[in-house]
């Protein structure tokens, strides 16, 4: 700790708000140190006169000036980034932070409550402003115009996961009856024409339901077409610079706009990597190991980071093997997994991903070309 946050911290003149947030009520804990009991009071959510009334009341009660500098914060979660946005305009220095890296009692059974998981919150913030900086995880905040460029992939993800729910219910729904009809256009005058193994016609009920549910199919078909327009339109007229390195991206043989998009806009477009460690641990790619004695055992990967650029890491390593053969990568795959079975390839994949994430990071931030890897022209 340095001495300047040493005076500070030992001379009450900080003020930590811990914030607990629920779609009803906020609780918030207030207290100048570790020693002293924190003043837990609650507002309603979305109360921000309320919850500035309390600050100032908190002050008070500790005996603090108006103007004394106040440290918060509060866990990611439902509520976004808005309150930390409104926080830092306030004055007050917020910090957002992971949920799951708060230590926690290991007991098989424990108590949890707002007001223990309040407490625990005050006490690690403590912590961390005295220089604990691994008590917790904080969460980097993007800017508004980061977070928005994220939506349309995710919509778009979410459009083509729904567009499976309805095309698996339309199958699930003909195939009761014997029927197979492909949901494509003219699927509702199939129906009228469709007959079952006895010859009769679908039941009338059905086929309303499977009318209804083409429909709805129809509708997220219509969006999807919309989205992949507007991003192509995007691709093709914008100067901005996050679009710029999706471009870049592109020209690398084996990857193309779904997957250049979303390692930008997720990943390389705002965040500020110092190493390649902090690459993969953010994908979640980095090893768990356990040892403990004379036990020593490795328990995969640890899966704590952004679930959809692991995915889309992984998927894109095995089209990196297809479309770069001669790559450093590639070869380097085939020297040590290639000769294995298909477990050792699938764990071999996942290193593969790790290396070829931190390689497309050099290669967007420092235009290092990966090793032996084709551009396109």
């Amino acid at each position: 700790m340095s001495a300047a946050r040493y005076e500070e911290y030992t001379s009450d003149r900080v003020l930590f708000l811990a914030l607990e947030l629920s779609a009803s009520k906020w609780k918030l804990g207030t207290t100048v140190g570790l020693g002293q009991k924190p003043r837990e009071k609650t507002v309603e959510a979305g109360d921000l006169d309320g919850l500035m009334e309390e600050i100032a009341r908190a002050k008070e009660r500790f005996g603090l000036p108006a103007e004394v500098r106040v440290v918060s914060c509060y866990e990611a979660g439902r509520d976004g980034f808005w309150i930390h946005r409104w926080l830092e305009a306030q004055g007050i220095e917020n910090v957002v932070i992971d949920p799951a890296s708060v230590q926690v009692d290991r007991r098989k059974k424990r108590a949890k409550t707002d007001r223990l998981d309040l407490g625990m919150l005050v006490r690690c913030l403590i912590r961390w402003f005295g220089g604990e900086p691994k008590v917790w995880s904080v969460v980097q905040v993007p800017r508004v115009k980061d977070e928005d460029d994220r939506q349309l992939h995710r919509e778009l993800r979410a459009l083509k996961s729904e567009q499976t729910r309805h095309t698996n219910r339309i199958k699930g729904l003909l195939i009761s009856q014997g029927v197979k009809i492909p949901a494509k256009a003219g699927f509702v005058g199939l129906l009228r024409s469709c007959r079952v193994w006895d010859g009769s016609p679908l039941p009338e009920h059905l086929v309303c339901r499977l009318k209804r549910e083409y429909r709805r199919l129809e509708i997220v078909r219509e969006q999807i077409l919309q989205i992949e327009r507007q991003r192509r339109e995007t691709l093709r007229e914008s100067q901005d610079e996050k679009v710029e390195k999706v471009r870049q991206l592109i020209r690398l043989r084996g990857i193309a706009h779904n997957s250049s998009w979303l390692f930008v806009m997720e990943f390389f477009g705002w965040r500020q990597f110092k190493n390649r460690r902090q690459v993969g641990s953010l994908a979640g790619l980095t090893p768990t190991p356990f040892g403990s004695g004379s036990m020593d055992r490795e328990q995969g990967i640890d899966k704590a980071g952004n679930p959809r650029i692991r995915t889309m890491a992984i998927e894109i390593a095995w089209c990196w093997l297809r479309f770069q053969p001669q790559s450093e990568l590639s070869l380097w795959f085939q020297k040590r997994f290639g000769n294995g079975g298909k477990r050792a390839r699938r764990i071999g994949i996942v290193a593969l991903a790790r290396r070829l994430l931190v390689a497309l990071w050099r290669f967007v931030d420092q235009g290092i070309v990966p090793e032996g890897a084709i551009l396109s022209k």
